[in-house]
């Protein structure tokens, strides 16, 4: 009786530790088993945060260019690459309203003439009366970078007048005789060739070029070149080998300056026009006013050192 009592004890202990060892078992599988769930979650919110990213870059990327065209492609230079360059034709025949209509008028039918409709684009602190008609305004004179306070009156419109930044009769002389009347007109009336400026400077420009003339406000320059390219090759005019170099020359300072994009006129097929021959001489001045020809520039039929007192490449001024 005494051995066998001890031999039940040991079995019912072992018994339990074994129990007891089979609990701790289960429940560090269940743990591990708990542990590796959040694991997969973490994982695969990984590579979403990462493509999220990604396709943020790829539409910046695309939309870029789109969004921001070349300066190149409409850079004043190179529409200027595609003037052709002659010598400025005879002043023969030029009239101002007969060649080019009579001024102001209202092209556009918006009620409002030509002069009205500038006035209005390029004046600020505006009073308009009913009939369209600008009666005050104050203009920040783009050739000179002056303030001018205009009032309509016999004798104080004239402070500010409306320039052809394209003067007429170098239009006339640089391709504007082979366009139809209409076209003409449209050329003295078109915004993209017309200012509103201060009176006294627009009549010192005359009708001058850019190898003649150029805006006394040295940072408007290049503007007002890439401006006159513009209306040349909407006018399908040319540029003499003088002017081209100007032209040239200022925009060497600028080369990103832009050129304002205007679809071409319609130009008919080119009638023959008389160039001025590579033979002609003037004997002075006088005579080449006479023949139309004045001003004339180094390298242009009938320049001669005689007609350029001051040695600047322009006779005749």
């Amino acid at each position: 009786m005494t051995v066998r009592r001890p031999t039940r004890s040991f079995l019912l202990m072992g018994l339990m530790v074994g129990v007891l060892a089979a609990i701790l078992v289960g429940t560090s599988v269940a743990g591990s088993s708990v542990s590796s769930d959040p694991a997969s979650p973490t994982s695969s919110g990984a590579p979403t945060a990462t493509a999220e990213p990604t396709a943020t870059a790829t539409a910046t990327a695309t939309a870029t260019p789109s969004s921001t065209p070349p300066a190149t492609d409409t850079a004043a230079l190179a529409v200027l690459a595609t003037l052709p360059v002659k010598g400025r034709a005879p002043k023969t025949g030029y009239h101002r309203e007969g060649s080019f209509g009579s001024a102001w008028q209202d092209v556009d039918e918006n009620g409002c003439d030509t002069r009205n409709d500038i006035l209005a684009r390029d004046l600020t602190v505006l009073v308009v009366d009913t009939d369209c008609e600008v009666q005050s305004g104050v203009l920040l004179g783009p050739y000179t970078g002056l303030i001018i306070d205009f009032v309509r009156g016999q004798t104080t419109s004239s402070l500010v007048q409306i320039d052809h930044v394209v003067a007429l009769s170098n239009a006339w002389q640089t391709g504007a005789q082979q366009l139809s009347q209409k076209q003409r007109v449209a050329l003295a009336n078109d915004p993209l060739n017309l200012l509103a400026v201060d009176g006294v400077t627009n009549s010192r420009k005359g009708d001058g070029d850019t190898a003649t003339w150029l805006p006394p406000l040295k940072s408007y320059r290049c503007a007002y070149v890439a401006r006159q390219i513009s209306v040349k090759a909407t006018y399908a005019l040319w540029v003499t080998t003088a002017e081209h170099d100007a032209m040239t020359r200022i925009l060497s300072d600028c080369p990103n300056e832009i050129a304002t994009g205007t679809d071409p006129v319609v130009v008919p097929a080119p009638a023959p026009v008389a160039d001025t021959p590579s033979d002609v001489y003037f004997q002075n001045c006088t005579a080449a006013r006479e023949a139309g020809a004045a001003p004339v520039h180094v390298g242009e039929p009938g320049y001669g050192r005689h007609l350029d007192r001051d040695g600047d490449g322009t006779g005749c001024e």
